[in-house]
């Protein structure tokens, strides 16, 4: 399974977003909208690992100065395979660009997807979009506007346990 360090959306951005979920979800397409398990969010994925220690969860939460940073969900973009996952693309700013190289440092490597250089900062739409569902799920969403938030908390996903926690958090979360 997976561990993985993410940023969390503030509650406007969340809301988009999962309206986007709801727009393909009630179009029969396929939505994460349709996950409804609790830890279920909009999310940004900094780093994927195979195991984060104990140790380096600790470091995540004395070291990383995160809240407040900007977050715009930019176009479209289609991640391929035998089925697509589409997601709105994280437009990469300086400082969202320096909170991923940091926790990079603190992590060292991970899956080549999230790697410094390899990494496509996007929010998740849907997944196992069957080909011939691509391009409706594009034309449900493609006049939307993009998204400007903000982060709120940096969350760690045990995907061995199946279980999130906020690592670290603005106040008012």
């Amino acid at each position: 399974m997976v561990q993985s360090v993410e940023l969390l959306l503030d509650d406007g951005a969340d809301s988009a977003v999962r309206r986007q979920w709801q727009v393909l979800a009630d179009a029969g397409l396929p939505s994460q909208s349709k996950h409804t398990g609790p830890s279920n969010r909009p999310h940004v994925t900094l780093a994927v690992h195979d195991r984060i220690t104990p140790e380096t969860d600790a470091a995540l939460e004395r070291d990383l100065h995160f809240y407040g940073i900007a977050i715009q969900l930019g176009g479209l973009v289609v991640f391929g395979g035998r089925n697509a996952t589409l997601a709105r693309l994280v437009v990469p700013t300086e400082e969202l660009l320096d909170v991923h190289e940091h926790i990079r440092d603190l992590l060292g490597p991970g899956r080549m997807h999230t790697d410094v250089g390899h990494w496509t900062p996007h929010v998740t739409l849907a997944r196992r979009l069957h080909p011939d569902q691509v391009g409706s799920a594009i034309g449900l969403l493609l006049g939307e506007d993009d998204i400007h938030g903000r982060s709120v908390a940096l969350r760690r996903w045990d995907g061995d346990n199946r279980i999130e926690r906020l690592v670290a958090w603005e106040e008012s979360t």
